[in-house]
């Protein structure tokens, strides 16, 4: 008698590379420590979160929040809170039970009816974890991490990988946690690289070079290192413009509305910020081309430590 063997009960996920992997476990274990600190169970069960590939469904009343990173490491990656999961945080870092909290609240949480108390209690919330998590990625980049984690709308730019992290709390039906983590393709290559510059050269029986070969002019002029960059040249990266900044209370924020100016920091004909992730990498003039917005280059500003100095 053949035996036919069984079909997989579901397709196989995608994997995410290791690299993405390790930063989003470590994201992964901050929510749980940290939730478990503010809800007092430590030492009982605490929130266990589950990581998936499967992206969440979409909708107006999500809230996001932008983590900028720097130090070892740089990009963008933006974290996406469901209005209700955004809410249950708020609460369990402000103390309180789901029940009180629903007899409290006379509609579902959305983006609209989430009060400005629970948006500062999920904020610095978010601001704990990512402090920790700076902490805890030291060993996946090999070098001190800065997290800066702020408020914003859906990034512009395309991710590199989608990860949803979710609670799974029998105890507490319909209480779960779901959020996903969006990062960015200059982060996904930052981490591709530092995995790539600390991987252990391959071992082989080196070869003579006939001893009438040149070294080419490529060669001579490009670092050792030059290979794995050119396969990241190809990554396609957002810039933006940034004409000015100012740093606003929170109750300014949220009394804003249409027809109030906001008065920048910076001079009218001060120059003009063109930012990489974030990060700044040139200056220049606004300039009107085809009908458009453009930004003629005055300043290249080099973020590379100067020929002779450490690190």
């Amino acid at each position: 008698m053949t035996e036919i063997p069984d079909a997989p009960a579901h397709p196989a996920a995608p994997e995410l590379r290791p690299e993405l992997r390790n930063w989003c476990e470590a994201w992964k274990t901050c929510f749980q420590s940290v939730l478990a600190q503010v809800s007092g169970n430590a030492a009982g069960q605490p929130d266990a979160f589950e990581l998936s590939v499967e992206p969440l469904s979409s909708s107006d009343s999500d809230l996001w929040y932008t983590v900028v990173a720097g130090g070892a490491t740089h990009g963008e990656m933006t974290l996406r809170l469901p209005a209700a999961s955004a809410t249950r945080l708020a609460r369990k870092f402000l103390g309180e039970t789901e029940a009180a909290a629903e007899g409290n609240t006379a509609a579902p949480p959305t983006a609209e009816n989430i009060t400005p108390g629970n948006r500062e209690a999920l904020e610095e919330l978010l601001r704990q974890i990512a402090g920790l998590a700076a902490a805890a990625l030291v060993a996946t980049t090999g070098g001190e991490v800065q997290l800066h984690l702020s408020a914003s709308a859906a990034p512009s730019w395309s991710s590199d990988a989608i990860v949803c992290l979710g609670t799974k709390n029998e105890a507490e039906a319909g209480a779960s946690i779901t959020l996903e983590i969006q990062i960015s393709p200059a982060l996904a290559a930052a981490l591709r690289g530092l995995v790539e510059a600390t991987a252990p050269a391959p071992t082989s029986t080196p070869t003579l070079a006939p001893a009438t070969a040149q070294p080419s002019a490529l060669s001579s002029t490009l670092p050792a290192a030059s290979s794995s960059y050119r396969r990241l040249m190809d990554v396609g990266l957002d810039v933006k413009l940034r004409f000015g900044t100012r740093r606003m209370l929170l109750r300014d924020v949220l009394a804003l509305s249409a027809g109030v100016v906001v008065e920048l920091d910076n001079p009218l004909h001060s120059p003009v910020d063109l930012l990489l992730d974030g990060r700044l990498i040139a200056q220049g003039e606004v300039v009107i081309v085809d009908g458009k917005y453009g930004l003629r280059i005055t300043e290249v500003v080099d973020s590379a430590p100067a020929a002779g100095s450490p690190g």
